[in-house]
């Protein structure tokens, strides 16, 4: 059966369906062939031609596709994997290097650290290396078991077991993890730059990465994960550079462990002022895993002072320096949180709060809003108020951050977070248990191999695929994250869209003509305007599950400066009536777990609408950004269950229904 393309009526937003026709024929060519939507920075700024907001042809050629100086498609990437040359990684079974994961991204079938055969469903259009920057070359002399690293009563025994493999491996991979996150990594341990072992592993990084650069096709980036822990609080950063080889190899990648390192954010800051003005290049960092800081990642106080006031200079550099926020990965989701969003039925998605990154300290109710993204941006509008700048203005992600060096986008082809949990019939269950990846007894605290969720993905819109473009477009924050889904989104915010916009085949060029793109400031309002309407548009990965709703989220300060948030619905799938509420009940599900497969027999192959905010006071600021929720489909744990004929508990999650975050689009009350 022909899946549906359908748009619903919002309570206060009229929407219509979209061609069956055009539909069809969507469903089995490329998207872009079909329904490329282009895209620019800053409303009609980009487009050549343009003469006015209402009439987006007037001026134009005849040709809607000539005189484009803008973006004009969307490309996925991941910005965030481990391969070998990761203490963590490689000390826990991973054997594939940089241009492993580099011949897996780019489409290659390769063999896994455990033997297995691994293609990616879909080739990545770009791709980062991020191996931590922190004991570069220690893992490789562990392994071998040099004389410095025998000496060494702490070196000898994970030489002993990283090389025992399995379990015992693993087991070495998290006390390798406790002794660096609470700052007791011994010295011989402890490679610092300038250490021939050290800069060996970063050029061959920086080589890599330029030999499998093919602009316009595949593009990747030399890049390093910056991996701050504050006693066991994870305050990882990603750090990107826009450049080539000839000018990273001017540096040395940064790192958190003394004497060279450190772990304030400030100073990692700093390195990076020093490389751009060193090198003339560009630089950025996407901090992640604020699920596992305890509170850090988004505090109200500067922890590395004491709790002193951030002052206006944290917050300048910060929004400088971090403009995105990897909002989902493997160590679970972290747009949103059940007990921040207690009116939000999709809130708890993949959830981790069980302590920080270590297991070394429990989570508690106080934690929480410093450390989802959703909090997060709301949080930045209260330090605006009291800085001049909102140094939680970010764009929104999605990554891996897996240590296989092939990520698992997909639920059905998931290859794990580390080696110990490579498909196998042991992953999830181990001696009629459930198999424990992380505990502390003392603290209550467990974490099951189970709960890795499958890797995210960066979607950026630009105009190229090269590394120019698609940084210049993370800059300016026109991207958007994804749970692992090829879900391709619009979201445009302005004061005039009329309904029958959301119906338009050039609705991106109306888009950037009477507004702006996700992750831009709203322009200030026009005489006569009422309140923002916002334009958004979504497309189902082509070989991928049907759309159950569109959403749009708001958040806001309130007149006594208290945060508040609302979830709208927007648009949604098939016949159904939205509550007194304005929500619309659950979609159903088609999943069939004996297989596992679903139908797309239920939801809708394309949703949008036109969206006018119904409880707009402007007097007060406030961000918007889209959430595209696909229909149920099989997790993970189905698969393998299927697959190795397992009985699994019924805690263990067998279905989920995988997402996109846009980046917000921020409206600020005029001076």
């Amino acid at each position: 059966m022909r899946p549906k393309m359908q748009l619903r009526m919002h309570p206060r937003t009229k929407t219509k369906a979209f061609g069956a026709a055009l539909t069809a024929i969507g469903l089995f060519l490329s998207p872009s062939a079909v329904f490329a939507q282009e895209s620019s920075q800053e409303g009609g700024a980009y487009i050549a031609g343009l003469s006015g907001p209402i009439d987006v042809m007037k001026g134009r050629p005849y040709s809607p596709y000539a005189n484009r100086a803008f973006p004009t498609d969307v490309f996925f990437g991941d910005t965030h994997v481990h391969t070998a040359l990761s203490p963590d990684a490689g000390g826990a079974g991973t054997t594939l290097g940089p241009r492993d994961a580099y011949r897996y991204a780019r489409g290659d079938q390769v063999t896994t650290s455990t033997g297995q055969p691994n293609k990616v469903r879909v080739p990545y259009d770009f791709f980062m290396i991020t191996d931590h920057s922190d004991a570069m070359g220690v893992i490789q002399d562990i392994m071998m078991g040099t004389p410095e690293i025998l000496a060494d009563p702490d070196g000898k025994k994970y030489h002993e077991d990283f090389n025992a493999g399995g379990q015992v491996a693993g087991d070495a991979m998290w006390r390798l993890i406790e002794q660096f996150g609470q700052g007791e990594l011994p010295e011989a341990l402890n490679y610092q730059p300038g250490l021939p072992a050290f800069d060996a592993v970063w050029y061959d990084i920086v080589d890599a990465a330029e030999e499998f650069n093919d602009p316009g096709t595949f593009t990747t980036f030399i890049a390093f994960e910056w991996t701050s822990l504050e006693k066991g609080n994870n305050l990882h950063r990603n750090v990107i550079l826009r450049d080539g080889g000839e000018r990273a190899k001017q540096v040395i990648a940064y790192t958190t462990q003394p004497p060279m390192g450190s772990n304030n954010p400030r100073d990692l800051w700093k390195w990076m002022q020093n490389y751009e003005e060193t090198t003339g290049g560009d630089v950025l960092a996407i901090p992640h895993n604020g699920n596992l800081s305890n509170g850090m990642m988004f505090a109200m106080q500067d922890d590395f002072d004491g709790g002193a006031p951030y002052d206006p200079g944290y917050a300048e550099q910060r929004q400088k320096w971090e403009r995105l926020y990897e909002a989902t990965q493997m160590k679970g989701d972290g747009e949103a949180h059940p007990f921040l969003s207690p009116d939000d039925a999709f809130a708890d998605f993949e959830t981790w709060d069980y302590g920080n990154l270590d297991a070394t300290a429990a989570k508690t109710e106080e934690m929480l809003p410093g450390e989802y993204a959703r909090s997060g941006l709301l949080r930045g509008m209260v330090l605006e108020e009291e800085l001049g700048t909102n140094p939680f203005k970010f764009g929104m992600v999605g990554a891996g951050d897996n240590h296989v060096a092939v990520p698992s986008p997909d639920n059905d082809n998931f290859f794990g977070k580390y080696a110990t949990y490579e498909p196998s019939a042991h992953r999830i269950i181990e001696d009629s248990e459930l198999h424990v990846a992380l505990a502390n007894e003392d603290l209550g605290l467990t974490l099951y191999s189970y709960e890795y969720i499958t890797s995210g993905l960066t979607a950026v819109w630009a105009q190229e695929n090269t590394r120019g473009a698609l940084f210049d477009a993370m800059q300016r924050r026109e991207v958007y994250a994804t749970t692992g889904t090829r879900i391709r989104v619009r979201f445009f915010g302005g004061w005039d869209y009329a309904e029958d916009d959301a119906l338009r085949r050039d609705l991106a060029l109306v888009g950037y003509t009477k507004g702006v793109p996700m992750g831009s400031d709203m322009p200030p309002a026009p005489e006569g305007a009422e309140a923002p309407s916002f334009l958004v548009y979504a497309l189902r990965d082509s070989s991928g599950a049907n759309l159950d709703r569109v959403q749009v989220v708001k958040g806001w300060i309130d007149a006594e400066g208290t945060p508040q948030e609302k979830v709208y619905d927007v648009a949604w799938s098939d016949d159904r009536t939205p509550a007194e509420d304005g929500t619309v009940p659950p979609v159903g599900s088609t999943v069939d777990l004996s297989i596992p497969s679903w139908t797309n027999t239920i939801g809708a192959a394309e949703l949008g609408t036109v969206w006018t905010d119904p409880d707009f006071d402007p007097a007060l600021k406030a961000f918007y950004y889209a959430r595209v929720i696909e229909i149920p489909t099989p997790r993970w744990t189905a698969y393998d269950a299927v697959k190795f004929d397992l009985e699994l508990p019924e805690d263990v999650p067998m279905t989920n229904q995988q997402r996109a975050y846009t980046s917000p689009i921020w409206y600020t009350p005029a001076e």
